[in-house]
Parts: C-alpha cells; structure tokens; sequence
C-alpha cells in the first residue's frame, strides 16, 4: 500500500546520513561498519512503518538489522523512530528489494524477513511478488549458506503461491503456519502494523521459514 507523500521526509532523511542510506553504491561487503559491533545481519524487505523491525533490533541487541523500504514516505517513518530509538544495531536503505545483489555482497546476511509484501494477485504481475524466483534467486545469493528466510502474510492465495515458489526453487521448510497466533510460535512473534489491525479482525497469520538447500 503506498503511503501519503510526507512533505518533511526528505529532509528528515538528508539530515540524519548516520541511519540511512539511499540507493548506496559500493556498500557489498561493508555494512558492518555502519554498526558499533560485528553481528549477524538480518534484513527486512519492504520494512513499511518499521514496528516489526524496530522492534526486532530492540529485542536481539546481538544482531544487526536493515529496514528496506521503496517508498520514501515509509522509510521516513521508519527513521523517525530510529531518531528518538536510537537503536545502534539498526540501519535503513531507501532502495528497491529488487536490487539486493547491488547492495549486498554474497553470503553478508544472515535473515531475510518478506512481512506482509504486496500480494500481487494478477497473474501478469507475478513477477513482481517478493517470493518469486527471481526474488528468491537473489535471497540465495546475499543470505549465507545456513541462512533463513522468514515470511509472514494475511493472504492465502499469496501464501499459497509462496509455498509453491519455494518448493519448485528447492528449498526446505523449517516452519509452516497457517494460524501463527494460535501457534507454538506465537509468544515469540514480533507483530507488523498491518498484522495487528489484520489479526484483531480475527483473520489467521499464515508464516513460512525456510533455508536454501
């Protein structure tokens, strides 16, 4: 969903260079040093408001977290947190989630999270889904070699689509949900803004985890 157009977040952006990059060139390889320490990676494709990924970096200080977002609004959103959090194991990326292998180098991450991702649901607009195997190429190729792949949804026929995706590409599942909430994994779940207003409707979380053979 695209957000309103936020007249301050492109200066709310240029002024805070030390949270956020945009569209970085020559960053593969390095984004550790955008963090106090050395810590396994994670990434959140498609970050939105940034509750989830706030949140994470929040809870696991012993990893290091990227918000990627497309949209400037959401992004701006998501630094506006980051200013008042001040969270040193957090980074942004304003940028595509189609263009991973541009800003990371192979095997730098060690999570994918896909949270809530357009669903996309006519056919001639499936390579646009985020579980598509293109998509999925490029997660192969920046995630290390026991690296995860995590993917939550409101929408079954996306999730659905998904768990063919997956399998047709080869991969293995460590988890499948079809009620995440009412799950055994569910006290550990860290919510999106969308997944709360979703499940409060009483509408199941469907989550997959996955990893490349």
């Amino acid at each position: 969903m695209r957000l309103r157009n936020k007249p301050w977040a492109k200066d709310l952006i240029a002024a805070n260079p030390q949270w956020i990059l945009v569209n970085p060139v020559g960053m593969q390889g390095k984004w550790q040093s955008r963090f106090a320490q050395k810590q396994p990676l994670s990434i959140e494709v498609g970050s939105g408001k940034g509750r989830f990924i706030t949140e994470m970096a929040q809870k696991y200080p012993d990893r290091n977290f990227i918000a990627i977002e497309v949209q400037e609004s959401a992004i701006a959103m998501v630094l506006k947190k980051q200013v008042d959090l001040q969270l040193d194991n957090l980074q942004l990326l304003l940028g595509d989630g189609a263009e991973l292998t541009e800003y990371f180098a192979p095997e730098e991450v060690s999570t994918v999270y896909l949270n809530f991702s357009d669903p996309w649901p006519k056919t001639r607009h499936e390579k646009r889904r985020l579980t598509y195997k293109d998509f999925l190429k490029q997660y192969e190729t920046v995630l290390q070699p026991a690296g995860e792949l995590e993917f939550k949804t409101d929408n079954q026929g996306l999730f659905e689509y998904s768990l063919i995706s997956l399998n047709h590409y080869g991969m293995e599942f460590d988890r499948v949900s079809l009620n995440l909430h009412q799950s055994q994994w569910a006290d550990d779940n860290v919510m999106t803004e969308y997944e709360q207003k979703f499940s409060a409707k009483g509408q199941p979380i469907f989550q997959l985890c996955a990893h490349f053979k």
